[in-house]
């Protein structure tokens, strides 16, 4: 009966531990999200719990939720989060990033620069992570110092400068010392470029991209 008891527990904190997949679908308001978790959809109130899914905050199509200490941010728009709570100090130590396409078949995800929250979205065709001028303000990076240089783009060739990021973040797996350039056109996401995606090998079935640390 112990044994039976044991195994019985083994398999109930291995479900716990599972990954949720977590989708902000709309809002109502900026007090109430609609999200879908594991493919039900709930609405939750800031500061309420839905399946061990906390809200935190809420605003301008982005909320932010955590299970236990692990936190991330939702974009409206973008594919789901895996979301799981921590298991003790992994500091980003994971070794795979698995991504799902959106509505219009790109991969759109959220991560962190230096410690801040942003969206990424996957270019296979840009060379170096790619910032916009206002998200790299906000961000703090010390651009203005950086070499200039040209990129080429759909609207021509533009000046740019180059930047290196401490510590780009993408779900539980943390790259130092990625090259970036910040171009001064507005962008909606920054683009997730070479110099970060080549540190891992890519693997596409369909809508899901996984990419594994080399």
């Amino acid at each position: 009966m112990k044994k039976l008891l044991c195994s019985a527990a083994f398999a109930f904190l291995a479900i716990a531990a599972q990954a949720q997949s977590v989708t902000l679908n709309g809002q109502l308001g900026n007090q109430q999200a609609l999200l879908v978790i594991d493919g039900q959809l709930h609405t939750v109130s800031v500061g309420g719990t839905v399946q061990g899914v906390r809200l935190l905050s809420l605003s301008g199509g982005q909320a932010e939720v955590a299970i236990g200490d692990t936190r991330r941010v939702l974009v409206l728009g973008a594919g789901p989060v895996r979301l799981a709570e921590s298991a003790g100090s992994a500091g980003g130590s994971g070794g795979s990033i698995v991504m799902t396409a959106n509505g219009d078949g790109h991969f759109i995800t959220q991560g962190s620069i230096n410690g801040k929250a942003v969206t990424f979205m996957v270019d296979t065709g840009a060379t170096m992570v790619s910032i916009g001028q206002s998200e790299a303000d906000r961000l703090g990076l010390n651009y203005k110092n950086g070499a200039n240089g040209f990129a080429n783009t759909a609207n021509g060739r533009i000046p740019v400068r180059a930047v290196t990021l401490n510590v780009v973040r993408v779900g539980d797996v943390e790259v130092a010392n990625v090259d970036a350039i910040v171009m001064p056109s507005q962008m909606g996401q920054i683009l997730l470029g070479n110099s970060f995606l080549s540190r891992f090998q890519m693997k596409r079935d369909n809508d899901t991209m996984r990419l594994e640390r080399r």
